[in-house]
């Protein structure tokens, strides 16, 4: 198969999938193609959509590609989409994947230790909502269950890996206060 249609065909993926594809599952797609071709294929396509001006990109988020809108026309997607609410967080949501995100593996204790409430029903939406997964459970007495974040995490914030996080100290839960061991979010 010809480079050119290979990339046409990545560029069709990419175009009709909802979420990221990764570099394996393209190839899987696309057998004929090697992971390394396909980079740089993404790459070219990129590079092509910067020279024609386009109103879109690729990007690199939660281990995979994803075509996506630049920012610039975000105002005009935003009017589209204006009736259609957003999945929002509440802010007792966005402080329990703080402490996870932070301090993963968390157990249920660790989180109601640092947030000074019981957050059953903030896991269970948290759960439904796929941004964290149970991973195991801790050895130890009544060997709690231990949460972690989950790839939709990384989607939903738009982070390439946990690394992205921003510091604690420049993480602010409008007006919320956590201490998360020696560190602080504002």
């Amino acid at each position: 198969m010809e480079s050119a249609e290979v990339k046409r065909i990545i560029e069709a993926l990419l175009f009709s999938s909802s979420n990221p594809l990764s570099l394996d599952q393209i190839k899987e797609i696309v057998e004929e193609a090697r992971p390394s071709q396909i980079k740089v294929l993404i790459d070219e396509l990129n590079a092509e959509y910067d020279q024609t001006g386009r109103s879109f990109k690729i990007i690199e988020i939660a281990g995979g590609f994803q075509s996506c809108t630049r920012p610039e026309y975000a105002i005009w997607v935003k009017r589209l989409y204006k009736k259609r609410r957003g999945q929002k967080l509440s802010m007792p949501a966005l402080e329990t994947l703080a402490v996870i995100g932070y301090r993963q593996p968390a157990t249920k204790g660790d989180i109601e230790f640092v947030r000074g409430v019981n957050v059953d029903g903030v896991l269970r939406t948290l759960l439904e909502k796929g941004l964290v997964k149970v991973k195991g459970r801790k050895e130890g007495i009544g060997r709690p269950i231990i949460y972690v974040t989950t790839r939709r995490f990384l989607e939903y914030f738009g982070l390439t890996s946990l690394s992205e996080l921003p510091e604690l100290e420049k993480v602010n839960l409008a007006g919320s206060k956590i201490e998360l061991g020696s560190k602080e979010i504002k």
